[in-house]
């Protein structure tokens, strides 16, 4: 396997089985939670979430020999509340809202810059759209790199392991509209 060779691409069609198999494999090794409907719907109709709305995105790292070893999607959902606190809800409402999602790379290709080159075609998309007030994400912290990867490129709206309790431990970000790339 050559491994400096990527293209980061919008997926097709033809990409769906592989980007499912990243994004479950991740929520399966890393979250340790298995796919769980309510949180992962998206990933088993990835054409529904992402291919047929024009102010959606999936995109996949694939690597020199044709394999994909990495996802991003972003759509134009608000975080839901419940899950999520009532204030992020009201903050980041849908359809203004570009929220990233299944920002994913195998682990034998991760800290080659994947994860952030998935992010900026992301964010260029979103300004593209023209629509988006803000860019809105979560994750959470348990999972190996995550938390410090996306304190890297956002900043923290919410820590829910400061709330009573704990919340679900989730951390929400946004990402500064003047970090996106060709918004000036």
């Amino acid at each position: 396997m050559r491994t400096t060779d990527y293209t980061i691409r919008p997926a097709t069609s033809a990409d769906l089985d592989a980007a499912r198999a990243v994004m479950l494999d991740t929520v399966y090794r890393d979250f340790g939670t298995g796919y769980v409907p309510r949180w992962h719907r998206d990933v088993i109709d990835l054409e529904g979430a992402y291919l047929r709305s024009e102010r959606h995105a999936l995109i996949v790292a694939v690597d020199g020999d044709g394999e994909v070893v990495g996802t991003g999607a972003l759509d134009s959902r608000g975080p839901a509340h419940p899950p999520n606190p009532v204030h992020l809800a009201e903050r980041y409402p849908s359809g203004v809202t570009a929220q990233l999602r299944r920002v994913y790379v195998r682990p034998e290709h991760r800290r080659r810059g994947l994860a952030r080159r998935l992010v900026d075609e992301l964010l260029a998309f979103a300004a593209a759209d023209g629509g988006y007030r803000a860019v809105y994400l979560h994750t959470d912290p348990a999972v190996t790199g995550a938390e410090p990867f996306w304190r890297s490129l956002a900043k923290v709206v919410h820590d829910e392991r400061e709330d009573a309790g704990g919340g679900q431990g989730i951390v929400h970000f946004e990402v500064p509209m003047a970090g996106w790339r060709g918004v000036r």
